[in-house]
């Protein structure tokens, strides 16, 4: 399999006029007990459903699946995810659908599966449906698939020609998952906004192809502000297993204008800095969003935000259990070496922190990341 050539966004930069881009998923929809009703929208693009899922997703909720497609007439064929988006499993599952001439991929769980679904649609030219059953990430509703190496290294992005047909989300199964996902969900949508603020300023390309919208700004500032405003009430609730107004609105931060927000807005430094700590082993038990909320952290230092907005990023971080130290990240004795590595990775020019609005050279990211530290450590009271 031949992934596309990256886009390199930060290199896209131009002085004429550029064209505003907003994209997004052709229809989202999300409530309690939604899933039940994934046939509806099923039969609508195909009759031979490929749905990817992992072996714990189809015990939890392969049921309601194959319930909703009963008197449907489709033909469905389940297959395990192995755990990784990597070249392998995709062209693995690609080879799949052509054999059992499958006309439609239904990704149903986390956002390795969703990216996974994606390519796979993308490569077998088949419409797509995404069913989260955590708001971990906001991988639902891109047009991108971030590819791993099967030891769960960044690799590369693929950028897709469309967003999903349809992101089909249940609320009922999302507030039952473990808290942290949830949580790990809010790190990536944090980003959000700072990464679309970024390359607003410095006039980058977004992800969608051009300037970033007012609209796609408007839903950044939202993403943002939800999460101050509803964060904590939502993880408590979650905790609990139940989903309150809180909860709702979290889970449409984290996947929808998250998701929207990200891609029309742009990426920058915080996912760039996430892609350089997938390299250190110590990481890699962390969920996406647990990474890119201290590449959050991070790019804010780097861009010296000022004191009042640090304090409320890092204040909410530790309110919801995000990292804000290289402890919390599990690195519990830094190795200056170690994380040089993962700072020259974050610069890669193939990487997105090119689209902040300064010059970036790795050791400058390493400094930045050290600085993070240093703040997490202070407000733990441990400086």
């Amino acid at each position: 399999m031949t992934m596309p050539e990256y886009l390199h966004v930060h290199k896209e930069r131009k002085d004429s006029i550029m064209a505003n881009v907003i994209i997004s998923p052709s229809k989202y929809v999300q409530g309690p007990g939604e899933l039940a009703n994934v046939a509806e929208y099923a039969v609508k693009l195909g009759k031979k459903p490929f749905v990817l899922i992992s072996e714990g997703g189809r015990k939890r909720v392969g049921g309601i699946i194959e319930d909703s497609f009963k008197d449907t007439g489709c033909e469905l064929t389940f297959e395990t995810f192995n755990g990784e988006c990597s070249k392998k499993e995709i062209d693995r599952l690609v080879a799949i659908v052509k054999e059992k001439s499958c006309d439609l991929v239904i990704g149903v769980g986390g956002g390795k599966i969703f990216d996974t679904a994606k390519a796979v649609a993308y490569y077998t030219e088949t419409p797509v449906i995404i069913c989260p059953t955590i708001a971990a990430t906001d991988a639902p509703c891109s047009a991108l698939t971030v590819v791993y190496t099967d030891d769960g290294v960044f690799e590369e992005y693929l950028w897709l020609p469309a967003n999903p047909n349809v992101v089909l989300v249940d609320t009922d199964i999302i507030a039952k998952a473990p808290a942290r996902l949830l949580v790990s969900g809010m790190g990536d949508a944090l980003a959000t906004y700072f990464e679309a603020k970024a390359c607003q300023i410095s006039n980058a390309t977004s992800c969608a192809g051009g300037n970033v919208t007012v609209a796609a700004m408007t839903l950044a500032k939202a993403c943002y502000d939800t999460l101050i405003e509803e964060g904590v009430k939502a993880k408590l609730a979650v905790e609990q297993d139940v989903c309150t107004p809180a909860v709702e609105k979290i889970i449409e931060a984290n996947t929808l204008l998250s998701g929207i927000g990200f891609e029309s807005g742009g990426l920058a430094g915080a996912h760039a800095i996430h892609n350089g700590l997938t390299c250190i082993k110590e990481c890699h038990h962390l969920y996406h969003g647990e990474k890119v909320a201290f590449g959050t952290l991070t790019q804010l230092v780097l861009e010296n935000a000022d004191e009042d907005l640090l304090d409320e990023v890092i204040s909410f971080c530790m309110e919801v259990g995000l990292p804000t130290t290289f402890a919390d990240l599990g690195i519990e004795n830094p190795d200056k070496d170690v994380l040089m590595e993962a700072a020259t990775l974050a610069a890669a020019p193939t990487d997105t922190l090119g689209n902040e609005p300064m010059e970036i050279t790795p050791e400058k990211v390493y400094a930045a990341m050290v600085g993070a530290d240093a703040l997490g450590r202070y407000y733990k009271g441990l400086e």
